[in-house]
């Protein structure tokens, strides 16, 4: 070989060294973004105490919630478009300058709005990255890898809370929280920037302006009426925002039918595969926010159980959530079918709130724990094989709207569960009765969730791998 041509090797280990640098860059970045989610949690009462917004206090979730949940599946289709790594940097840019605001808010509406938009940027980190994985890996890895995802966020479920604490408590107070993000997102930025690969098309299909606008309204009367359904007075004001959302869906597939590029592709809504595990998966939530939000006031005011040990009662749970994902991903890659365990992930879950409707104040720390434990283990299965359906349902010019379409259905199932299993609480006669009927409910929705799965289809997980992907597959030689 002469000087200055380059061997076949010396490519590969180029080549495969980036993908290393990629995989740690979207762990990375899914950390940090997981991280400072979980410590913020911790450091909000601060905020509100600071601002005296407890008046507020709902429209800093909810405001969020929903800017998040449509730039989530806005950015997962301009990723199809422009590339992952251009809008996990766009996304991460936002993310930064969204902190800074944050930062510097001196009143509650100041710091409401400042969060709204800094979600904008944040809420699509996730979905982004699980899709970035689809264009590193062949199709024969994706799975293991979508399931290794879970490791950044277990670990930032365990520490993100401790760190919050410490710093809403330190000189700094909660601003130190955001300012200290910021460097940290300059590192991810540099990473993805130079190790994911460029997967931008030539030609730069239309923005769908008029399908977004209706999306964003479709989904704002969308979560408005449910939210209203269960406040005392404003049932019929919910009813109507609900009926004026199901107008504005219509109109919104209409709208796709004819758009040149469409921001949810009629493949995606229209797949049947993906539309019940999205549909399922929405409905999950009712168990996740039962066991996560309304089983602590059980357990503390029922029971009778104090908030510490209340607090580590849920661990198992937390920690089975987070790293049930990492088998179930290597599972898949393995067998190559995922119904089978959506079905056991879902039944779990059903029997596991049926269990808990049962519980009365005499119920057994152990049995709590056991149940909640048997529970976390059933929902830590769903994201990575709900990740995994969305990549394999569609065809890969769609990865990047699939993927964010079933964050974008999971979103909007935190978004509603909370009110419905409000109002089913709030219409007990006492709290026992009314929690006991938040867990029925819950139990119902993960049942009609199992129903629906029993109807999908299996789909191929070893769909027909690029040259590019197979010459990267011995990376898994050099990756922890």
């Amino acid at each position: 070989m002469s000087q200055g041509q380059t061997s076949p090797n010396d490519m590969g280990n180029s080549t495969r060294q980036k993908v290393v640098i990629g995989v740690w860059a979207i762990f990375i970045a899914e950390f940090v973004s997981l991280l400072f989610a979980n410590a913020r949690n911790i450091a909000q009462p601060g905020m509100v105490a600071e601002f005296d917004g407890m008046a507020l206090f709902s429209w800093l979730i909810a405001l969020p919630a929903l800017a998040g949940a449509a730039a989530t599946l806005l950015f997962g289709k301009l990723s199809d478009v422009y590339g992952r790594r251009t809008m996990i940097l766009l996304s991460v840019g936002i993310f930064s300058i969204g902190l800074w605001i944050s930062s510097r808010s001196t009143s509650m509406s100041f710091l409401v709005t400042a969060q709204t938009f800094m979600t904008i940027g944040h809420f699509p980190i996730y979905p982004l990255c699980v899709a970035a994985i689809g264009d590193l890996f062949p199709s024969s890895q994706r799975a293991k890898w979508t399931g290794l995802l879970n490791i950044p966020v277990g670990f930032a479920a365990l520490f993100g809370p401790v760190i919050g604490g410490m710093v809403a408590e330190s000189i700094y107070g909660w601003r130190g929280l955001f300012w200290g993000t910021i460097p940290l997102n300059l590192i991810v930025g540099g990473l993805v920037a130079f190790a994911l690969p460029d997967t931008s098309q030539k030609v730069k299909p239309k923005i769908d302006v008029l399908g977004t606008f209706v999306m964003v309204a479709a989904t704002t009367t969308l979560i408005l009426g449910f939210s209203w359904l269960g406040t005392p007075g404003k049932f019929w004001a919910g009813a109507t925002q609900l009926l004026i959302s199901l107008v504005a869906w219509v109109v919104f597939i209409q709208i796709e039918k004819r758009a040149e590029a469409p921001i949810l592709d009629l493949q995606v809504l229209f797949n049947r595969t993906f539309v019940t595990a999205a549909v399922a998966g929405l409905l999950s939530f009712f168990g996740t926010v039962a066991i996560a939000g309304y089983s602590p006031i059980f357990v503390q005011q029922v029971m009778a159980v104090s908030p510490t040990i209340s607090g580590s009662m849920l661990t198992p749970f937390s920690a089975l959530v987070a790293f049930t994902g990492v088998p179930i991903g290597f599972i898949l890659a393995k067998t190559k079918k995922y119904r089978g365990m959506l079905i056991l992930g879902y039944a779990v879950v059903t029997l596991a709130m049926l269990a808990m409707w049962r519980f009365t104040a005499s119920t057994p720390v152990w049995a709590y724990v056991l149940v909640t434990g048997i529970a976390g283990i059933g929902l830590g299965m769903l994201p990575t094989i709900n990740s995994v359906v969305a990549q394999f349902a569609v065809p890969k010019h769609l990865l990047g709207v699939a993927v964010g379409a079933i964050f974008f259905f999971q979103m909007i199932g935190i978004a509603v569960s909370p009110a419905l299993l409000g109002f089913a609480q709030s219409s007990a006669p006492d709290l026992e009765s009314g929690l006991k009927l938040v867990f029925l409910a819950s139990a119902i929705a993960m049942a009609i969730a199992l129903l629906l799965i029993l109807t999908i289809p299996e789909i191929s997980l070893d769909a027909e791998e690029s040259e590019s992907s197979k010459s990267i597959a011995s990376i898994e030689t050099s990756l922890p």
